[in-house]
């Protein structure tokens, strides 16, 4: 039996993250939503291109086509648009070819009110405010930057990177740092409290959900010695020893793993998201998020001290 929605993974994503809405949110934003419904009515049939998140919703849909007896996972359209928009979004998802069936349409409402109905573990969208909102309201959300992004169709892997602290972990050692700005400090601290787990950061919850699909990899690879795995995880921190020990023993207090973990110590993350590529980074820090990466959809997580600091 296919798992019933309250024991998948739920990803939500907007409209504009999923497909390229450039032309149709400045109709919107010069001339109002009149125009915007119009446009949209005399363009249903002109399937839209992709967009940002395009390249991880598409693979991680593929997970089901691995996994066809538990189906784990499934993406929610979530968006603003109104409902006869929609017709057009949900064409140009079966144009793509694209397991999508569920969403919500809320013609200008705040979307992320919808959050807990469709169980979603993380809400994927263009939109500050929307994002912000749902911060705050304690769901995972996070907002994807604009990049150059072309979806390569030879590689079928998907992998997810993930900032630690701010991201996966709450911000409770983040704000000794930024309190002293000083390191020596922030190691003594992370030293000091070494067997204690951190608590789970905005992503925390959907990054324990997301290794709990690596166990079924590995039970497939075991019982198959030719299988390829589908999904690679990796967090990529700022942090390096000695206050690696206390985030590597938070990931076995949770009882979870990751594929790859890059301990950088002040080495800009550019140079190892360029080899990695990630179909998805998490960080809660825009210094991070260098827009001059291609081909790297970037998504900021408006949490904790850093992003208060900035408001």
């Amino acid at each position: 039996m296919p798992y019933p929605i309250e024991n998948k993974l739920v990803v939500a994503v907007s409209s504009n993250a999923l497909f390229d809405l450039e032309t149709e949110d400045t109709i919107f934003k010069n001339e109002g939503l009149e125009k915007y419904r119009q446009f949209q009515l005399d363009h249903k049939n002109k399937t839209l291109e992709k967009g940002l998140a395009f390249p991880f919703i598409k693979r991680y849909l593929n997970i089901n086509k691995v996994y066809k007896l538990e189906t784990p996972v499934e993406v929610i359209l979530l968006s603003k648009n109104s409902p006869e928009a929609g017709n057009r979004i949900f064409k140009s998802i079966q144009e793509h070819g694209l397991d999508i069936s569920r969403a919500a349409f809320t013609s200008g409402g705040a979307p992320y009110r919808y959050i807990p109905a469709y169980n979603i573990s993380l809400f994927l969208s263009t939109n500050e405010k929307d994002v912000i909102n749902a911060i705050e309201s304690r769901y995972a959300a996070g907002r994807i930057i604009k990049t150059k992004v072309t979806d390569d169709n030879d590689d079928t892997e998907l992998r997810v990177a993930f900032d630690f602290d701010g991201v996966i972990a709450d911000d409770q050692s983040e704000k000794v740092f930024q309190a002293t700005q000083q390191l020596d400090i922030f190691h003594k601290h992370e030293t000091e409290h070494l067997t204690e787990a951190h608590n789970p950061g905005p992503l925390g919850d959907f990054f324990k959900k997301l290794s709990a699909l690596q166990g079924l990899e590995a039970k497939k690879a075991l019982n198959n010695p030719d299988y390829k795995r589908i999904l690679k995880t990796a967090i990529v921190t700022a942090r390096n020893a000695p206050s690696h020990e206390r985030a590597i023993n938070t990931l076995n207090e949770w009882g979870v793993t990751v594929d790859e973990m890059f301990l950088l110590g002040g080495i800009e993350k550019k140079r190892v998201l360029e080899i990695l590529k990630p179909h998805l980074f998490f960080d809660d820090q825009m210094t991070h998020l260098n827009p001059e990466l291609e081909n790297i959809p970037l998504v900021h997580i408006p949490f904790g001290v850093t992003n208060k600091k900035k408001e």
